[in-house]
């Protein structure tokens, strides 16, 4: 087992990753703060990973609560928010009962900002299945559900107390999600270290087909990373929005095509794809950087043309994030591979890019699965 802290001032945690340790009691017991714990995970994976995490909790003699959510992007709202509300209530789970979230960033997002508003916070443990959610969406305590309007436009920071990465659960994912995975990878790198960006090229063949070393390595450095900035600036003011590299164009993609159609991952791979060639479009990066990276989000298997929404569309769509300043449009760009940082672009320097980006295949609408 390998351990990544995130170290805050208010309230430091750990990050437990490698093979397992779903049936590790030891790593569960410490965070556990009072008579009752709320299981929720979702209707994929329940039967597959609920009742072994029952069972590694039944020896602390926990009073247990399971809420089982519909799977999918397209049910992270209010309506499933009152829910989690509703069964807590039902069941009297007090301000001392910890919410665990076993499964992907929806289950992990929803279930952190239930913690953050039940009887106005308790506490909470991100136990994540997909690999994206392992390497970014469980670290850092952003919460949240989606409005029609806009992804992650509701929602609080509220940090957890521990994120347990058991990586032999990622053997279930299907290939897509795997590939969604890597995205968030990729991003790592592109923002933060060109050696691990060289890293990762050489081994996309061994994380794509989910080779355990090479997962545990990319997971390891991709939380370091990210912890690193989430230390520097827990509430994004400044750093860590740099960790949204490709998601103000991903985040539009997944809103305009209806969401659930792309996975997240999808959305951001392609997004990224889109920041580098407006990176190259302003002169910040050559031709050779913005192919190299277009290279390997390919090889992940992930998609690099965006569908067609439109350029006014798709302007829209992007002024709804949370970058945005008197509806000026923020994006995160390249000066290199391993260094980002934050730049108002006008909108017809985005309509350009917009246009170049997508294609008149429809195909593109939708990856293939």
């Amino acid at each position: 087992m390998l351990t990544v802290n995130v170290d805050l001032a208010a309230h430091a945690y750990p990050i437990h990753i490698g093979n397992h340790l779903l049936d590790r009691t030891e790593l569960f017991a410490p965070h556990l703060m009072g008579s009752t714990v709320a299981l929720i995970t979702n209707a994929t994976i329940e039967p597959l990973y609920a009742a072994r995490l029952r069972s590694t909790l039944a020896p602390l003699g926990k009073r247990l609560i399971q809420i089982v959510l519909p799977d999918g992007e397209a049910h992270k709202h209010w309506e499933t928010l009152n829910f989690i509300f509703t069964k807590l209530l039902t069941e009297r789970a007090d301000r001392k009962t910890t919410l665990i979230a076993l499964g992907g960033g929806v289950v992990g997002d929803i279930t952190g900002f239930a913690a953050a508003c039940y009887m106005r916070g308790v506490p909470f443990i991100q136990v994540p299945t997909t690999l994206l959610a392992q390497v970014d969406s469980s670290v850092g305590g952003k919460t949240g559900i989606n409005h029609p309007l806009g992804k992650n436009m509701l929602g609080a920071f509220h940090q957890p107390q521990a994120v347990i990465a058991d990586t032999a659960v990622l053997r279930t994912l299907p290939a897509r999600e795997l590939a969604a995975g890597l995205a968030e990878i990729i991003k790592a790198g592109a923002i933060a270290d060109a050696v691990f960006f060289d890293w990762i090229e050489t081994h996309i063949d061994a994380l794509n087909r989910g080779d355990e070393t090479a997962t545990i390595e990319a997971v390891r450095r991709s939380c370091e990373i990210k912890a690193q900035v989430v230390a520097a600036d827990e509430r994004e003011q400044g750093r860590r929005a740099l960790l949204n590299f490709g998601h103000t164009f991903g985040h539009a993609i997944e809103v305009g095509l209806g969401y659930g159609r792309w996975l997240h991952g999808e959305a951001v791979g392609c997004g990224m794809v889109m920041a580098a060639a407006l990176s190259q479009q302003l002169g910040l990066i050559d031709s050779a950087t913005r192919t190299r990276l277009k290279r390997l989000i390919a090889a992940a298997h992930l998609p690099t043309q965006a569908p067609i929404l439109g350029s006014d569309r798709y302007l829209d769509l992007m002024r709804v994030d949370k970058k945005t300043e008197a509806e000026q449009i923020n994006c995160i760009l390249l000066k290199r591979l391993g260094e980002a940082f934050v730049m108002r672009v006008p909108d017809h320097t985005l309509r350009a890019v917009l246009t170049a980006s997508t294609q008149s295949d429809t195909a593109a609408e939708k990856p293939n699965t």
